[in-house]
C-alpha cells in the first residue's frame, strides 16, 4: 500500500504542477499541446487511482474524485473532440481549471491532514483556518480561470481542418 500511495501522491502532484503550466499558458493565450495532455492524463489517474484505497464508506475524496472525473470528461470532450470551437473554449477552459482546482482542494486538505503544524490548526478540518485556507484557493482559481477564460483564444479550426482548407 506505501507503493501505490507513493505512485498517487507522485501522479496527483505531476497533475497540479502541469495543471499550472497549462493555467498559466491559458492566461497567456497558449495552447500547450504536451503539458495538457501530461495534465489531463495525470489528474484523470489521481483519480481513478484515488478508488483503488480501502473503502470506508462515502467521504469528500470519494465525491471529489468523481466529480473530478466527470469535470475532466467534458474537459477532454471541449479539447479533443469538439477542438475548443465556439462556446467549447470556455467550457475547456472552465473544466480544466476546475479538475485543476478539485486536485489542489485535496492537497490542501492532506497538508492539514498530515503537516503536524496544520493539524494543531484544524485538527479534524472544520475549524476556520482549514476553511479559510480552502476559501482562498476557491478565490485564487475563480480570478485565474476569469482571466484564462478572457485571454486564451482557440484556433478557429481544428488543426486538421485548417490545413486541409489552406492545402
Amino acid at each position: 500500500m506505501e507503493t501505490f500511495t507513493l505512485v498517487h501522491v507522485v501522479l496527483s502532484l505531476a497533475g497540479i504542477l502541469s495543471g499550472l503550466v497549462v493555467l498559466f499558458g491559458l492566461i497567456g493565450g497558449k495552447r500547450l499541446d504536451g503539458w495538457t495532455a501530461v495534465f489531463l492524463t495525470t489528474t484523470a489517474a489521481t483519480s481513478v487511482t484515488g478508488f483503488f484505497f480501502p473503502f470506508h464508506g462515502v467521504t469528500p475524496g470519494i465525491v471529489i474524485g468523481v466529480l473530478s472525473l466527470i469535470v475532466l470528461a467534458i474537459a477532454v470532450i471541449a479539447r479533443y473532440r469538439r477542438h475548443m470551437l465556439g462556446a467549447w473554449r470556455k467550457t475547456y477552459v472552465i473544466t480544466a481549471a476546475i479538475s485543476l482546482y478539485f486536485n489542489v482542494f485535496v492537497l490542501v486538505a492532506q497538508l492539514f491532514r498530515r503537516v503536524p503544524m496544520l493539524k494543531e490548526l484544524a485538527p479534524t478540518q472544520s475549524e476556520p483556518p482549514f476553511a479559510i485556507a480552502q476559501l482562498a484557493v476557491m478565490i485564487v482559481f475563480v480570478v485565474l480561470t476569469v482571466l484564462a477564460a478572457k485571454n486564451f483564444r482557440a484556433e478557429q479550426q481544428p488543426p486538421t481542418l485548417a490545413r486541409t482548407a489552406s492545402a
